[in-house]
């Protein structure tokens, strides 16, 4: 994955001489506002923030530069704005979690925790409406820009929050510093999967990027790990883990 980020974050957009094909005909999509939003949606993911200028964003939208201030203000508000619109896939996954939390703590439960936390994702990023949002969020997670630590941390930073409780919950016995670090093993698993195509090539063209019928074996895999991870440990083993060593000599 890191890869396919370098070789393209950041990297300047080449400026087109001429407006593209979605801007000639602008009367199959009336809503203006809404073409701005795709439209840096798009550019956003597939070039980085930084790469892509309000121009630009307004050719790929077929719609007058001022147009793009005036619906969506400066550049990063137009970035918050995407998470914004998009905020409804993390109430769903909340929705799921709370769902997935009732009832007794065990592996059933785990489960539907590990099922919340993937198929709403995997559904959105297999949509048409959901493809560039989904390779967005990856890129900006992946390269934590400036730009977008405050937007991630105001959007997914409660979500996340509420994930490692619920992994800490459905682990009877653990840890819940343990259950932060299976929580970000299971969202770098998720976000290989929706942003790397290298799979077409390694399964010699069986498999599909980002194939949602592949749901079922992510999360058996994220399940696994993260009951690895947070397994019961012998009460020895773990206050050995949580001492220090001593500073003074034996005798």
């Amino acid at each position: 994955m890191s890869n396919f980020f370098e070789q393209s974050y950041n990297r300047p957009m080449e400026v087109r001489a001429r407006p593209s094909r979605r801007a000639v005909d602008r009367s199959e999509r009336p809503d203006r506002q809404q073409d701005i939003l795709l439209a840096a949606e798009k550019l956003f993911a597939q070039h980085g923030y930084r790469a892509v200028s309000i121009r630009q964003i307004a050719d790929e939208a077929g719609v007058p530069l001022a147009l793009v201030s005036y619906y969506h203000g400066q550049k990063h508000e137009l970035f918050q704005a995407i998470f914004d619109h998009w905020r409804g896939t993390v109430d769903e996954r909340l929705q799921r979690l709370a769902v997935a939390r009732e009832g007794q703590p065990g592996p059933r439960m785990l489960r539907r925790v590990v099922e919340a936390f993937v198929e709403p994702v995997l559904r959105l990023r297999a949509s048409v409406e959901g493809e560039y949002y989904a390779q967005l969020v990856a890129r900006e997670l992946f390269y934590r820009t400036p730009e977008a630590v405050q937007v991630l941390a105001d959007h997914f930073d409660p979500m996340a929050h509420a994930f490692i409780d619920a992994l800490h919950q459905a682990c009877p016995g653990s840890r819940r510093p343990d259950a932060a670090w299976a929580y970000q093993f299971a969202v770098g698993a998720l976000l290989h999967h929706i942003s790397d195509d290298r799979v077409e090539r390694l399964s010699k063209h069986r498999n599909t990027a980002a194939d949602p019928a592949a749901a079922p074996h992510l999360v058996a895999f994220i399940e696994a790990g993260v009951a690895n991870v947070l397994a019961a440990r012998p009460a020895a083993a773990s206050a050995q883990s949580s001492s220090r060593p001593s500073r003074r000599r034996q005798p």
